[in-house]
């Protein structure tokens, strides 16, 4: 059972809600099997497979420059690289340090928030490292059909 904020009326007659009921009403239930949810926005980038492995590599190598990371990452295109990373430092899961050296040094590192989600990530990497084969003789069998 869900409760509605009560409303005052101000001393100008206007109807007003306190600090602690308009936090009630804000706080919104996520459902990412809805098409326009937030969460279900999320699921969709951090299921990426280039989010997967910038991740993994920022926790395994640690701090990293943006060559490092395209080395480490083979087959990721420049363009996706930096896609990828972006959206990362925008949701908050990477952070991009930039020295003034000459030339300029740009550094990436995992965030507190970006390091609370590796652990779920590693997980779906080595899951997909350790049952390739099984997903291979299936894809056989199916298309054998």
């Amino acid at each position: 059972m869900t409760s509605t904020p009560t409303a005052a009326v101000s001393v100008t007659g206007r109807r007003t809600t306190g600090a602690a009921a308009r936090r009630r009403a804000e706080r919104v239930a996520y459902d990412a099997y809805l098409a326009q949810c937030a969460s279900r926005q999320l699921l969709d980038r951090i299921s990426d497979k280039w989010v997967t492995l910038v991740l993994c590599a920022l926790d395994e190598d640690g701090p990293s420059r943006y060559s490092a990371l395209a080395r480490r990452i083979a087959g990721v295109s420049q363009k996706m690289l930096t896609q990828t990373l972006r959206s990362l430092e925008r949701d908050g899961l990477v952070d991009r340090a930039v020295e003034p050296t000459v030339p300029v040094t740009v550094e990436y590192t995992l965030t507190t928030l970006g390091a609370s989600l590796v652990d779920v990530v590693h997980s779906f990497k080595q899951w997909a490292e350790h049952h390739v084969p099984q997903i291979v003789e299936a894809r056989a069998v199916y298309d054998l059909r």
